[in-house]
């Protein structure tokens, strides 16, 4: 298990300390907007009305108003679990998997991350890197669970001394 001493200067953990079975209840909270709905279906040109037109909402879907666009609830389940476990230490996403949306969030909705380290392997073309498996979970304030997903990110392993 590391030590805050033995984390990355930015703060994140290196591929030896993340342990299979190892799980992150992150602090780090978010309570989403109307302003980051609208902001990130206009910049990834994404037209569609369920995220961005309150009539239709109201009186064409189930709904009844905007449910917020579900690429952004997954970059902010990502996002939220960064600082406790990867930022400086990361060398790239090699990819997701099993993305799931099991309930929509909408406007108001505060969501909270649970990360689980599924599992980890030495890379075979770096010496000085790994592949961690995480499992990350969303849930909303009352529990729900909004998202998850797999993820296999690239590592760096602890400097020699």
């Amino acid at each position: 298990m590391s030590t805050e001493s033995s984390r990355h200067p930015r703060g994140g953990l290196y591929f030896e300390d993340f342990e299979p079975g190892r799980t992150f209840r992150h602090g780090l909270t978010r309570t989403v907007t109307q302003m980051d709905n609208m902001l990130f279906s206009n910049m990834t040109l994404n037209p569609q009305p369920l995220h961005i037109d309150a009539h239709f909402c109201a009186t064409e879907t189930e709904w009844g108003r905007p449910i917020v666009n579900s690429l952004f609830t997954l970059g902010l389940m990502i996002g939220i679990s960064v600082n406790d476990t990867t930022v400086g230490t990361t060398i790239g996403n090699l990819g997701m998997t099993d993305v799931r949306f099991p309930a929509p969030v909408f406007e108001g909705d505060t969501i909270n991350v649970v990360t689980e380290v599924v599992a980890r392997r030495e890379s075979k073309s770096r010496p000085k890197a790994g592949i961690v498996d995480f499992a990350h979970r969303a849930h909303k304030q009352d529990g729900t669970l909004v998202a998850e997903c797999r993820r296999q990110a690239f590592m760096l392993k602890r400097p020699a001394a």
